[in-house]
């Protein structure tokens, strides 16, 4: 099992933020540009751990030389059911610098959208604050930049 994988289905905050570059690139479903650096996509994705339920994966796809990496997964938020896949991409010391979530179907993106804007303020605060991370349950996706 990828490590990633084990930090989110371990629920553990930590573990997953210990694999993120400094630089990492996070582009949410749900928001128009990218967010950059390591505090915001721990934040946002301990704010995903808050309003998903049921999440599991249930597909790893992985290329040859490991850099890349796909995990589908299935979650619900406020009652939708989602389906979506992480997309990885790993740094050559094996932290993950690109991390992008894709999900479906259009009604579940909005509900995921709502659910994490009304995250929003939690994980701005969190991502300014210095880290001990909570361990907490887990994936991935944010409020719509302006």
């Amino acid at each position: 099992m990828h490590p990633f994988r084990k930090a989110v289905e371990d629920r553990d905050a930590a573990a997953l933020e210990s694999l993120l570059a400094d630089d990492v690139v996070f582009t949410s479903p749900v928001a128009f540009k990218p967010y950059r650096g390591k505090a915001i996509t721990a934040a946002i994705l301990r704010g995903v751990m808050r309003v998903f339920e049921d999440f599991a994966y249930t597909r790893e796809i992985g290329d040859a030389d490991g850099r890349d990496h796909a995990l589908v997964f299935t979650a619900s938020v406020n009652g939708k059911r989602i389906q979506g896949c992480d997309f990885l991409h790993f740094d050559e010391h094996g932290k993950i610098d690109d991390f992008t979530v894709m999900v479906r179907p259009l009604s579940a993106a909005q509900a995921l959208a709502e659910a994490m804007g009304a995250q929003f303020d939690r994980i701005a605060a969190e991502a300014a604050a210095p880290s001990p991370t909570p361990s907490v349950p887990l994936s991935p996706a944010v409020r719509p930049a302006s």
